[in-house]
């Protein structure tokens, strides 16, 4: 989401006429897009906010927004808080930028709602479809600054895609807080299947993704409809967050470990290829050793193809906050997001070495390290050799090395 909306900041800019500078130093205004989803991301926060304070002391003129999750209600705080910076505005509240580089003459966010970016077209774009949430998950602070869900409208989401798929993008990730939502606020209540039913027909477009998903807000409706939409990807982000009851309650996720396996149960049922991947937060207050077991059970029960791990990390004003103590230690923490990881890279080995010797296609989004490199339906990252120019191209390789990371390939 991050990624989208500083893209859609510089595209207004440069209509605004700004060039983006290659250094920091050179640039008469920066614009700092902030996470504090953990503690680790706000203290970032707070030391580039000092290092952009000592560079305005020595260049009185250059201006600094700031956006994102750090810009809260108090907006009247954080400018006193943060003297230097000439502008808050929280994410997508785009008005406020447009005032502040006075375009509001230029162009209005009506007028551009479908327009791509301005700069060198991405292979594979980020699309925002809904904002806020409504889920009030304990340990989130993401409520607290998005808000409540406001989807876009399906022509507005299409008539983006189209305008990319028309310029090279093969691949759009729809992106929501809570994507399962989607739809249900807007005057003519639709959902995140009719949308992708009407996307799988845009020319030129070959893959769609979304996420991240909530599992209590998964539909069978849903399922049924990824699995009859040949450019919708076999990837399904679904956020565990815990295997024991007891935690997911303390957590107000609101489903039980057995409905989630209901859950899985199901789309493998209908999309049997599926690759499914998950969110665990380790250390959630009061986490006794046997709930931390429960939730490797599950990892072991499941066998994610990828597991994405986090130690607890109380956000202020959030549930967990307010009535928990934070009270496992960093050691503990520590000690079991290495458990989680150690065992999800056992899983993913074994997962990833059924790939060995087989034929698969891959969407090839770039080069590193002289290698080109892309993913495959079921999120695969894949590496290969060639001296065509492959960008943006759906490639057929054969897999001669595999990893729990990552896979090895030649070319067809």
């Amino acid at each position: 989401m991050n990624k989208a909306e500083s893209r859609q900041v510089s595209d207004y800019l440069e209509l605004a006429g700004y060039q983006s500078s290659d250094k920091l130093q050179k640039a008469d205004l920066v614009v700092l897009n902030t996470c504090v989803v953990r503690q680790s991301a706000e203290s970032k926060v707070h030391g580039m906010l000092g290092y952009l304070k000592g560079m305005k002391g020595q260049k009185p003129d250059l201006s600094i927004i700031v956006t994102g999750c750090f810009v809260d209600s108090d907006i009247k705080q954080l400018e006193k808080s943060f003297p230097h910076v000439d502008l808050f505005f929280k994410p997508s509240d785009y008005s406020k930028l447009l005032n502040c580089v006075e375009m509001q003459s230029i162009v209005r966010h009506e007028e551009i709602a479908c327009l791509p970016s301005s700069r060198n077209i991405e292979v594979s774009a980020f699309i925002p479809i809904i904002q806020g949430c409504n889920n009030l998950c304990s340990y989130c602070i993401v409520p607290y600054r998005r808000g409540k869900e406001r989807s876009r409208p399906i022509d507005e989401v299409v008539c983006e895609v189209i305008e990319l798929a028309a310029r090279g993008t093969k691949e759009v990730t729809l992106l929501g807080q809570n994507v399962n939502s989607y739809g249900h606020d807007l005057p003519a209540p639709s959902d995140l299947a009719d949308l992708l039913s009407a996307l799988n027909h845009v020319p030129g477009l070959n893959r769609i993704r979304f996420l991240t998903n909530h599992p209590k807000d998964m539909s069978q409706q849903l399922v049924q409809t990824i699995a009859t939409l040949d450019k919708v990807c076999r990837h399904i982000n679904l956020p565990l967050q815990a295997g024991s009851d007891d935690i997911l309650k303390a957590m107000w996720r609101c489903y039980t470990a057995e409905q989630y396996r209901q859950l899985v149960g199901s789309i493998r049922g209908y999309i049997p290829e599926v690759a499914l991947s998950t969110d665990i937060i380790v250390g959630f207050p009061n986490e006794s050793d046997e709930q931390f077991k429960q939730t490797l059970g599950m990892l072991e029960e499941i066998r994610f193809d990828t597991v994405h791990v986090a130690a607890y990390s109380p956000r202020p004003g959030t549930i967990a906050a307010r009535e928990h103590l934070d009270n496992i230690s960093t050691e503990i923490k520590k000690e079991r997001l290495k458990k989680i990881e150690e065992t999800q890279a056992n899983i993913a080995t074994e997962i990833n070495s059924r790939l060995m010797s087989k034929t698969v296609e891959v969407l090839v989004e770039g080069k590193k390290g002289g290698k080109w490199y892309g993913r495959t339906l079921s999120n695969k990252l894949v590496f290969f050799e060639s001296n065509d120019n492959c960008l943006g191209r759906l490639i057929d390789v054969t897999i001669v090395k595999t990893s729990p990371w990552s896979l090895q390939a030649q070319r067809e």
